[in-house]
């Protein structure tokens, strides 16, 4: 059985920091590509950023500069650490697995950004 699990959310001022993690297990971890994504009250799911098996990043240009992408493929985990947070950053985020035709996601942990 998959499971994807994001831990690390919580509530943040302006210009804090927050890191994520998001454990998979059930899948050859580092044969996947690992993903993460947002989706805020009313709008679609967006890409923030992704890291490939091979470790090739690709960030959102909103996030570009404050969030890092990380993964560790003996703790079959992907970190993203966010700094210089923004309440436009407000939302649930979500982590994917992904290889070929198989997709796996989280249940999502909620950022709040306020003050």
């Amino acid at each position: 059985q998959v499971q994807v699990v994001e831990s690390g959310g919580g509530l943040v001022q302006p210009g804090g920091s927050l890191r994520l993690s998001c454990a998979a297990s059930g899948i050859a971890f580092r044969i996947y590509a690992m993903g993460w994504y947002r989706q805020a009250p009313g709008k679609q799911r967006d890409v923030v950023t992704t890291i490939s098996r091979d470790g090739l990043l690709d960030y959102a240009d909103s996030v570009k500069g404050r969030f890092t992408i990380s993964r560790d493929n003996a703790k079959n985990t992907v970190y993203l650490q966010m700094n210089s947070l923004k309440p436009e950053d407000t939302a649930v985020y979500y982590c994917n697995a992904r290889r070929e035709f198989n997709s796996f996601w989280g249940q999502g942990t909620q950022v709040t950004v306020s003050s």
